[in-house]
């Protein structure tokens, strides 16, 4: 996909990591599509995995199949198209869980976090994210967390009750406040940025950021000359060097001039 004088590459890898058992996240790199997903399965192996994969499939086939169609959960006037799609497929992903539970009740622990990236064609990158699992841009050397995590930790350090600091290493870090799953709606929220040659976008699980800091994550996504692929392949092995104490996944696009 190209816009706006850009050429877009991407690559996505998700591992098990060296704790766990089974890997319940899932992932989506569909550039033809030009949409990305990362969802963490929550709930156990059985719970988590097939809540995740729900999120993901959901997510694709609306994006891929709406074509200007119906919106289940309304559209934002003044919105983008992409906003509306992005919000209107989390919601879905969000019901398709919940009827599942109610299905099969043995599965009402489950649910997912979820981060979703859209590229159109004019080169802007639309984000959305529900949960903890987290969206980046690096651009010239500096990484920049686009997402916010929807945790207890981070509400407490945006209230200004935990630094930054005390949130790193906090025993309630892992809790969060809102995922794929519940039996109501949840707002999802929507972020936007014009991308720029050179820059790399980065969709990951906190089996990722629970490993490694900015610093370490922003020198592998500015190694020159290093493929998507490459970079994803570098950061899943450091996050397991680390510990490797949860499943990592990690999507990379990478945006080079046309």
């Amino acid at each position: 996909m190209t816009g706006k004088g850009l050429s877009l590459k991407s690559h996505g890898i998700t591992d098990r990591g060296r704790l766990r058992e089974h890997n319940e996240d899932s992932y989506v790199v569909a550039p033809d599509l030009g949409l990305y997903v990362v969802c963490d399965g929550m709930g156990g192996h059985a719970g988590g995995e097939v809540a995740s994969r729900i999120a993901a499939e959901t997510i694709t086939d609306f994006v891929r199949n709406h074509n200007g169609g119906h919106w289940p959960f309304g559209q934002e006037p003044d919105a983008p198209e992409a906003d509306n799609l992005l919000r209107n497929a989390a919601l879905l992903a969000n019901q398709r869980i919940t009827e599942r539970i109610e299905a099969e009740p043995w599965l009402a622990r489950m649910g997912t976090t979820m981060v979703s990236a859209l590229i159109g064609g004019e080169g802007r990158l639309h984000l959305a994210n529900v949960g903890d699992s987290r969206g980046y841009l690096w651009r010239g050397g500096a990484l920049r967390q686009l997402t916010s995590d929807h945790s207890w930790v981070n509400e407490q350090v945006r209230r200004g009750v935990l630094s930054r600091a005390e949130a790193e290493n906090h025993p309630l870090k892992n809790v969060i406040t809102r995922a794929l799953g519940a039996r109501e709606a949840m707002a999802v929220d929507l972020v936007s940025e014009d991308l720029q040659p050179g820059d790399r976008v980065l969709l990951c699980s906190d089996g990722l950021t629970g490993m490694l800091d900015d610093e370490a994550i922003a020198m592998i996504l500015g190694e020159k000359g290093v493929s998507p692929e490459a970079m994803c392949r570098k950061l899943v092995e450091q996050a397991n060097a680390a510990g490797g104490e949860d499943n990592i996944t990690v999507v990379v696009i990478a945006a080079q001039p046309a």
